[in-house]
């Protein structure tokens, strides 16, 4: 996932100013980092610096802005498109670090900074966005932009910052602006309320097991795992799960017990449903009407056809229009794959059916009957330094790129590792930040962000964060399949991120459309199974042995396996978050009824249900609204994009350079068809999915 906390680095906190607590000469947000490669400061960066630099990081902004419209001269390109994407660096530089610590290393006061600067920013936001002497001087560009000879990168910038005044209400009347302030005022508030109650419904729950019967078919390494979890808890001599998926995941998939399957399965999918303090219900419905109310202010039938608008898929009807495609593929195969799980159920004789907090549990059961295969063979071979050095080596072998360890840049955890990336030629590409295991104050699931965005010369800071599987003990962190495809996921992202090359910070790196952006992400993930990759990398932990021939056979063997029920959960968490979009009219939504009727309509088995539900849909308020569609759009193009490896060798360097200069290069310089294209030579094909996900 790529994280777009970043986008409201263009934000801004009220005008409201008042004098820095902090001594200028002691805030490092108050200059460029004085720091080896331009890096923060994590060992000087305290709480109390950020709220000051935020306003003086505005003060910076209003007077650049200012000195945009006071300008005498004609607007040109470079004095008003140039001057605005380069308007806010101190602004930039805190938002960069504030917003990536609210979800990798949040406590309870950056917590509450980030609530109260939320609506603060907003306003600023919109106050630049709905200055109309401003507005006139990029109107004036966009007007004779025909006659300015721009570059295709140029024309790009141009058209992105006229389309984003207009898109955030610089042609609406002062009425329609006024409200559409206090909508926004609202969104962000509500926003990071709902993603820290998800965060406190996570770090509530906690399962300990005291005896050690119900501990049956567990592996060892999740009871060692567990007992240290719960000995970290205080509850010595007992083992304790959670909700963070390296601990639930296990548990559903191995556990004996189907009670307590059950209670943890029903305490995921019921966050932020549970009427106590951290109940999203409500929340998430003023956020859907808040947003249909702004897409009809901005001339938009529903909040879904204004955010396509500016993507690849362009309205709402195509999306559909693809989804239920592909529902009609999906489905019947997770009915069948259902109907399997359940028949070996039923040899076990117990008169059980097969309920949703079965799936994990029979499936891997299912697999080993199937193909002689179970996760704990696997895992031995995936120790999580070992696969991180496995995607470092594709991108070696792909674009001539090194990665090298540095040791003594300031980070804001010990478990986060930094490394420097140079090119073939020596140059630097960047500095890449990786911080790979689950934490209290730490979001779920995995990302990629930026700590500063690549800019002509100007190199990125770029990193990755998960929540994988912990050390235990002597035994180091081994990854389940699942979670080496995501290091490689949210690698590609950071290669996206690193080699870009584009003069100007607002088309640089990821700062791509939606539904284009997992493209670079995806296709990483297919170098991870290649078996002359995973001769590169997957070693035992204990014996150096390279993975067997016979267990790269049987990893290949199940590809396709439980691919319906994978399709399916993502689907249906597509349908849903585009139906709620889609809504036209929101009085009276009760969000959990209309999912019920939603997934209903569907034809959804009960023993599946979405990836994500609405209460705890956290891509949909992080800048995935109207967009989790994307990750399966992207999965057409990178399905597609691979075949181009296939057909002429999946190092083959001609073929690499292509996609490193028409896509990894080019960051939202182009339109994104024009750059696939330009790669692959035709517009992407749906068969290379279907196929790849057994489908066809």
């Amino acid at each position: 996932m790529l994280t777009l906390k970043r986008t409201v680095i263009i934000l801004a906190a009220s005008c409201m100013m008042y004098s820095c607590a902090t001594k200028t000469e002691s805030n490092p947000f108050f200059t460029e980092f004085q720091t080896e490669y331009g890096v923060p400061p994590f060992d000087k960066i305290k709480l109390e610096h950020y709220e000051p630099a935020f306003l003086k990081g505005i003060e910076e902004h209003n007077q650049q802005i200012k000195a945009i419209i006071e300008n005498a001269d004609a607007p040109t390109f470079d004095n008003t498109i140039v001057a605005l994407d380069n308007s806010s660096p101190m602004l930039s530089r805190v938002s960069a670090v504030f917003f990536n610590m609210t979800d990798a290393e949040t406590t309870d006061s950056l917590t509450a900074l980030s609530i109260k600067l939320a609506p603060m920013l907003s306003e600023h936001s919109d106050n630049i966005s709905l200055n109309q002497e401003l507005f006139k001087k990029v109107d004036a560009v966009y007007q004779q932009k025909g006659a300015l000879n721009l570059t295709t990168e140029q024309q790009r910038l141009l058209d992105k910052t006229y389309k984003s005044f207009v898109r955030s209400g610089a042609n609406l009347n002062a009425d329609k602006q006024a409200r559409l302030r206090e909508i926004n005022k609202e969104l962000s508030t509500l926003g990071l309320t709902f993603s820290n109650n998800i965060l406190n419904e996570n770090n509530d729950f906690k399962l300990f097991i005291d005896r050690e019967a119900d501990l049956e078919g567990l592996p060892e390494s999740v009871r060692q795992s567990a007992a240290e979890e719960a000995k970290a808890a205080g509850q010595p001599g007992k083992w304790m799960f959670t909700l963070h998926n390296a601990s639930r995941l296990p548990f559903l998939q191995y556990s004996a017990n189907r009670p307590l399957r059950e209670k943890l399965y029903n305490a995921y999918i019921n966050r932020g449903n549970n009427d106590n303090k951290n109940n999203n219900k409500q929340i998430i419905t003023q956020v859907v009407s808040l947003r249909l109310e702004k897409a009809n202010l901005l001339g938009f039938d529903c909040y879904s056809n204004f955010v396509l608008d500016e993507t690849m898929a362009k309205n709402s009807d195509t999306v559909m229009s693809f989804l239920n495609n592909l529902w009609a593929y999906a489905l019947p195969k997770a009915k069948a794959e259902a109907a399997e799980l359940q028949t070996l159920m039923d040899k076990e004789g117990k008169g059980e059916k097969l309920e949703a907090w079965d799936w994990w549990y029979y499936t891997e059961k299912l697999r080993k009957e199937k193909f002689n295969l179970d996760e704990e063979q696997t895992k031995p071979y995936f120790k999580l330094e070992n696969v991180r050095e496995g995607a470092f080596a594709v991108a070696n072998k792909l674009y001539g790129i090194t990665l090298t360890k540095l040791t003594d840049i300031p980070t804001y955890h010990p478990d986060v590792e930094v490394f420097e990336v140079k090119d073939a030629d020596g140059s630097q590409l960047g500095i890449f930040y990786v911080d790979y295991f689950p934490r209290p104050g730490k979001s779920g699931g995995a990302w990629m962000s930026n700590y500063r965005e690549q800019q002509g010369d100007i190199r990125p800071l770029v990193c990755n964060v998960g929540s994988f599987t912990k050390p235990v003990g002597d035994t180091p962190s081994l990854l389940t399949m699942d979670e080496v495809e995501t290091l490689f996921h949210e690698f590609g992202h950071g290669l996206h991120g690193l080699l870009t090359k584009c003069t100007y910070k607002g088309v640089s790196g990821t700062s791509v459309v939606r539904d284009f952006v997992e493209l670079p992400s995806q296709i990483n993930e297919h170098w991870a199974t290649e078996p002359e990759v995973l001769k590169m990398y997957a070693k035992h932990y204990q014996t150096g042995e390279v993975i067997p021939d016979s267990l790269i056979t049987k990893i290949l063997n199940q590809k396709t396996f439980n691919q319906g029920f994978m399709t399916t959960e993502l689907l249906a968490a597509a349908i849903l978050d585009m139906n709620l979009h889609n809504l036209k009219e929101v009085k009276d939504l009760d969000v959990v009824a209309f999912e019920k009727e939603a997934m209903n309509r569907l034809g959804l088995i009960s023993a599946i249900a979405p990836r994500y539900r609405t209460t705890y849909f956290n891509h949909i308020i992080g800048g995935y609204a109207a967009g989790y569609y994307s990750y399966l759009w992207a999965n057409v193009l990178d399905n597609d994009a691979f075949e181009a490896f296939r057909e002429k060798g999946i190092f083959d360097q001609e073929t690499a350079n292509r996609f490193r200069r028409n896509v990894l290069e080019k960051g939202d310089s182009e339109e994104p068809m024009t750059l696939y294209k330009n790669f692959r030579g035709a517009e992407p094909q749906l068969e290379p999915m279907l196929k790849n996900r057994g489908m066809k």
